[in-house]
């Protein structure tokens, strides 16, 4: 039996920001109770790690629980500390100079640090005991970290240029990867399919991102070539994608076609540190303007962030139980300060409700008013509070259109110019769609285009005639925000297609000029508007 052809989901604008808050904000607004910590050292926070996610639970047989353990590297010093409680759970001060590098192995009983002498050290997390020293590297070692996939092989990452591969019973490096012509202040091993292979990435201040393989001889098995110089790399959990933060900008990198995908543009200074959240569905960096953001990795859209007081130097979200749930967000500054805000989930967060509304009505002396009021609450509570839930619309900060789900009770008859669209006629619907005022059905029309790519398809072959209601419709609503990237992407297309045809039409060159002219002065009235950020940036600083 074929299966039924359904309609085009309908696709409309998202709401106007309100002061209502978005779910998204409203799941990172719930890490609060803010535990700042000043460095003992009186020295920046340089690093904050947790022990990595095994590649399979054969490598760690076990491990059982993921260790209780995360760590903070500031000044000639490692502070551990615990998960669960926040606390301070022992010190590692047995260092010559400023310490870099540091990671803790997934089964948290092995911590290896490197230093500004080049010394790169294993200890025993319980002890404190020097388990391996290591002195190969000449200049300071600012990445060291353990593989996901064996508990004995571990990498570095030095000034001195080069990439080192060790092995824990060993007594030198076992591989070093020359190829960068500058620091090389990051790197991690690839994830996921990749992990096998034991394919490794790094990031220099050459401004190159390269990927070794430890197969291959003398070179580096994939270069990409940045702007600026490379500040953090972070491979995402497939494998397949690195992400690299050069300058104020993070690139989306795809190992597999070699090729950049996307470019994150949100900050305005340099971008310091990148981490993930959500089981690797959200994106954090942190940078020097003292901005922490969050990104979906769909789109990479940002959907929420927060300020702090000073220039982020490192980040990473703590994460606890074998679900791997967000635990903490763990900020560390130029200042010295280390930020711990926690986020109370499930019961927690319920008794902390209940518990601030008890003391509230204790000092107003209502107290016995207050428990008649939650025993009867307890009482006439219902069972079926979750079909309210049911039918509601989450939409996430930065979201520009939405996608509405089709009711199967509900399905309307198909349309025409779906018809044509579902057929292929990519243009014969789109002039059916223009030649009315169907806002909605303009922008679904478009959104369905540009996800079958045949946006430019539908473009081509125009004459006189046709081309204007395209050129029409980028006028009206190139200044409608929501639909900005929307418009560009169709007036680009048109202007790939047909420059060489320009000065043969006086109304399509009419409303080209028309459009160039609306576009200016777009742009003016942005660079007034940056022009008084700008000047409001310093009142505020």
């Amino acid at each position: 039996m074929a299966a039924p052809v359904l309609p085009l989901q309908q696709v409309k604008l998202a709401s106007l920001p309100s002061t209502r808050l978005t779910p998204e904000q409203q799941y990172w607004r719930t890490f609060k109770n803010p535990l700042l910590i000043p460095s003992p050292a009186n020295g920046p926070v340089n690093l904050i790690t947790q022990p990595a996610v095994p590649s399979s639970p054969a490598v760690f047989p076990s491990l059982s629980q993921p260790p209780d353990v995360f760590t903070v590297t500031t000044g000639a010093r490692v502070q551990i500390y615990s998960i669960r409680t926040r606390k301070l759970l022992r010190t590692i001060t047995r260092f010559d100079d400023t310490v870099r590098g540091t990671d803790v192995r997934p089964d948290g009983r092995v911590i290896v640090t490197g230093d500004d002498t080049g010394t790169v050290q294993v200890f025993d997390v319980s002890s404190r005991a020097i388990l391996k020293t290591w002195k190969d590297h000449k200049q300071p070692v600012w990445v060291s970290k353990f593989s996901p996939s064996d508990p004995t092989t571990l990498l570095t990452a030095s000034d001195d240029r080069t990439v080192r591969l060790w092995d824990l019973p060993a007594e030198s490096s076992q591989r070093t990867f020359v190829g960068h012509t500058d620091y090389v202040r990051s790197g991690a091993f690839m994830p996921g399919a990749m992990a096998s292979s034991g394919l490794l990435v790094s990031g220099s201040y050459d401004r190159t991102v390269r990927v070794w393989d430890p197969r291959v001889e003398s070179r580096a098995a994939m270069t990409f070539k940045m702007a600026a110089p490379i500040e953090d790399v972070l491979p995402m959990p497939a494998g397949t994608t690195v992400l690299a933060a050069a300058d104020n900008k993070i690139a989306v990198l795809d190992i597999v076609a070699g090729k950049p995908l996307h470019m994150i543009q949100n900050h305005q200074k340099t971008v310091t540190s990148l981490a993930l959240a959500s089981n690797g569905e959200r994106l954090i960096s942190g940078a020097l303007d003292g901005h922490l953001k969050v990104f979906e990795t769909t789109g990479w859209n940002a959907v929420s962030g927060s300020k702090y007081p000073s220039p982020i130097l490192s980040l990473n979200v703590v994460t606890s139980g074998l679900a791997y749930e967000d635990k903490h967000i763990a900020v560390g500054m130029q200042s010295g300060l280390l930020s711990v805000k926690t986020r109370l989930s499930g019961q927690q967060k319920v008794k902390e409700r209940e518990r601030r509304k008890e003391m509230e009505a204790l000092l107003e002396g209502k107290l016995e008013e207050h428990d008649k009021a939650v025993a009867k609450k307890n009482k006439s509570r219902g069972s079926g509070w979750e079909k309210r839930l049911r039918g509601r619309e989450f939409i996430g900060e930065g979201v520009d259109i939405v996608i509405e789900g089709q009711d199967s009770k509900k399905r309307k008859k198909e349309s025409s110019w779906e018809q044509d669209l579902r057929k292929g006629r990519y243009a014969a619907a789109m002039d059916q769609v223009l030649s009315g005022t169907d806002k909605n059905a303009q922008l679904t029309m478009f959104t369905a285009l540009r996800h079958r790519s045949a946006l430019r398809t539908a473009l081509q072959d125009r004459d006189e005639v046709t081309l204007q209601p395209v050129l029409s419709w980028v006028y009206k609503h190139i200044r409608e925000p929501r639909l900005v990237e929307l418009c560009v992407e169709v007036a680009m297309n048109l202007l790939e297609i047909y420059s060489a045809n320009l000065g043969q039409s006086a109304q399509v060159d009419k409303l080209v000029d028309r459009l160039h002219f609306r576009v200016r002065d777009e742009v003016e009235m942005a660079q007034n508007a940056f022009q008084l950020k700008g000047a409001l940036d310093m009142l505020k600083a």
